[in-house]
């Protein structure tokens, strides 16, 4: 299983000017559940909250109220049970792309073979076997955030976590690593919550679209393309892409189609 929510959480940030000061608040009772095996993606405006639920979700950061449970159980800190990806890789230059993998897993408390074993498979998954023993600089973006992905999933988190994690990157390397994530997922399972501020993007990964607006959830979006999406050029020409595709626009935009709103 692997089923995360976030239960009315809310976020305040106390923010100094001067001589005196004032409170942000980032996140206003906040609800939502991703489901096992499900991608979610959290789409919304610059500044509306997505990654401060995010890191919440993750244990980086702590919620003023409310509470995040992954299968039911309170998250209270970071733990093995989620793994995150970042917007950039935040690989340690000094390693290997194996080492960089076998990191999270030596901190796990793997040793010996096995730690190789497994750094070595999800290198394998993410296409990069051949480049196990290259440091980052000597990688491109689109394969140090392959790398990034590895290493989250080698530790076989519940969750995976991810943080507009292709949003650096080219548009033809982003949207090979939109088809790679389809696969990974196709062959592991791994319930993702995926945060972007891209709506094709949205809508081409996801199962379901969390629609973010000043700190709230406004909208939940089921998106009705089936899988797998293997060839995302082809998604692209479907009618159903391009009518979830607006609706998404049009909540964005403030005028949301009354027939799909969250009550």
């Amino acid at each position: 299983m692997g089923e995360v929510s976030l239960i009315d959480v809310s976020k305040r940030f106390t923010v100094r000017a001067g001589s005196g000061a004032h409170t942000i608040e980032a996140l206003s009772r906040v609800s939502f559940t991703v489901r096992d095996g499900e991608i979610a993606a959290l789409i919304g405006p610059s500044g509306c909250g997505k990654t401060t639920a995010l890191r919440i979700a993750m244990g980086l950061d702590r919620a003023t109220s409310g509470r995040v449970t992954v299968d039911g159980r309170e998250v209270t800190a970071c733990g093995h049970d989620r793994g995150m990806v970042f917007q950039h890789a935040e690989l340690l230059p000094w390693l290997t792309a194996l080492q960089n993998v076998m990191f999270g897993l030596e901190m796990k408390g793997l040793r010996g073979s096995a730690l190789r074993a497994t750094g070595e498979r999800y290198l394998d998954l993410v296409g990069l076997a051949a480049s196990k023993d290259r440091r980052p600089h000597q990688l491109s973006g689109g394969m140090q955030q392959r790398v990034g992905i590895a290493r989250a999933l080698a530790i076989d988190p519940k969750v995976l976590l991810m943080d507009e994690p292709f949003g650096a990157l080219d548009a033809q390397t982003r949207e090979n690593l939109q088809e790679e994530l389809l696969q990974i997922h196709a062959r592991t399972g791994k319930t993702i919550l995926f945060v972007t501020h891209d709506l094709d993007e949205a809508v081409l990964i996801a199962d379901r679209i969390l629609i973010m607006r000043e700190g709230r959830i406004h909208e939940i979006l089921p998106v009705p393309l089936p899988r797998p999406r293997g060839d995302l050029g082809a998604v692209r020409g479907m009618n159903e892409f391009a009518e979830t595709r607006y609706h998404v626009w049009k909540a964005l935009h403030g005028t949301p189609d009354k027939q799909h709103a969250m009550h």
